[in-house]
């Protein structure tokens, strides 16, 4: 990249940290404890709206896996998720009921907390349908992760988007607050997937699996994005640009090997399609707070009315990390 698209991309940053700043007015503190982080603590960082039945679980899996805390923005939830957050002794939260489209879908209340609160910490920003999986993830603690990668001088860890489904219409079996939804959720397709590199950023654009197969067959160009960079250790001057699928400055988002070999990456199991997702479908075409004018929500209606079946048979049946590591769609890199 040319001296001029670097400037081009700086000034990009700047717009982005500038708007955090000024979206951060639009928070309200519900329950500030963040003064109890300490220097080791690992951070989420996350936002939503009525998501009440996911968040037991949610936060029990991140808890067991090493967060430190959670900095939560809630976006006009009337499920009663606030109130349940608000009493959660790791749990800062904040409120607001500005418009989650015009935040860039929350990024720009998330950049601001991440400016603020996560100044030289390992963050992971996810939904509160995404659960992170990486190397070694069933005896070795997020922590020991970080340490890895920071003694390794690695700022940043991508992940793979894995949509999981269950077999047959996914309102088939009810979710129940505290369950593991992959009980439910337990298939994925393990190839399905294209990968090119955007010439701006330098991150990949990775899509395909049941979403691009089911709902964009026709169209797979417009299919969702699986790229994500959810761990980062955050610098104030650092910003996400589209949701966590790419960053500045750029050189966060090689987060790949380009000599060949492989970078350590993880999965993050995506537990979307459960039975909610049909109300939580109709809930978004009503409000269109979403990218492209909901048009991933106006494609599930078309395609199944709300109710999809994804399960197909080439699904495979999600084991562990080794699994996802043996169809490369992860990798330990030079962790051992």
């Amino acid at each position: 990249m040319g001296a001029l698209g670097a400037y081009g991309l700086r000034l990009q940053r700047k717009r982005y940290r500038y708007r955090a700043l000024k979206r951060r007015r639009q928070l309200t503190t519900v329950a500030d404890r963040t003064g109890a982080l300490r220097p080791d603590d690992i951070v989420l960082v996350t936002t939503l709206r009525n998501e009440k039945v996911r968040l037991p679980y949610f936060l029990r899996y991140y808890r067991q896996l090493g967060i430190g805390q959670f900095l939560v923005v809630d976006n006009g939830s009337t499920d009663g998720s606030r109130e349940y957050l608000a009493d959660q002794p790791d749990v800062s939260l904040w409120s607001t009921e500005a418009s989650y489209k015009r935040s860039r879908y929350g990024m720009d209340w998330m950049n601001a907390l991440l400016s603020r609160y996560c100044q030289r910490r390992w963050a992971l920003t996810v939904d509160v349908d995404e659960f992170f999986i990486y190397p070694f993830c069933d005896t070795r603690s997020l922590g020991a992760l970080t340490d890895w990668l920071s003694a390794s001088s690695i700022r940043s860890f991508g992940a793979l988007i894995v949509d999981m489904y269950p077999r047959g219409p996914v309102d088939a079996e009810a979710y129940r607050a505290g369950q593991n939804p992959f009980e439910i959720a337990a298939w994925f397709d393990s190839g399905n997937y294209t990968i090119s590199r955007n010439p701006k950023f330098g991150n990949l654009w990775i899509q395909g699996g049941p979403r691009a197969r089911v709902f964009f067959a026709e169209e797979p160009a417009l299919a969702p994005a699986l790229n994500k960079i959810p761990l980062v250790r955050w610098e104030r001057r650092f910003a996400y640009v589209s949701s966590t699928h790419n960053i500045l400055p750029r050189g966060l988002n090689r987060v790949y090997d380009e000599w060949g070999g492989e970078k350590a990456s993880g999965c993050l199991l995506h537990a979307k399609f459960l039975d909610t997702f049909a109300e939580k479908s109709a809930e978004e075409m009503v409000r269109k707070q979403h990218y492209a004018a909901s048009r991933e929500y106006r494609a599930y209606e078309r395609a199944a009315g709300g109710n999809p079946q994804l399960w197909c048979e080439w699904s495979e049946k999600y084991v562990n990390w080794q699994q996802m590591e043996t169809l490369g769609l992860m990798s330990k890199g030079n962790w051992a």
